[in-house]
């Protein structure tokens, strides 16, 4: 990951913009280290969705393990089909 501190970020911001469409661009601050990191819109995109099929995932696992749950079998009989 490429490193550079704010004021490069400043001066240089189109070369470090081109260089995120490659790889992360890690800004950091005197004092405050690590202030942000710049990536590609497509880097973005496919970390974002990553993250909500985590959600889904862990939401899909805490429906099977509820109480009181209905197999298909049942919801099957209890709708007469």
């Amino acid at each position: 990951m490429t490193s550079v501190t704010l004021s490069q970020f400043r001066s240089q911001q189109s070369d470090y913009i081109a260089a995120a469409q490659r790889g992360p661009v890690e800004i950091t601050s005197r004092g405050a280290g690590r202030r942000a990191v710049v990536v590609s819109p497509d880097f973005f995109d496919r970390a974002l969705e990553a993250l909500e099929d985590q959600a889904d995932v862990r939401g899909a696992a805490e429906g099977r393990n509820e109480k009181g749950r209905v197999s298909h079998e049942e919801l099957m009989r209890e709708l007469g089909l």
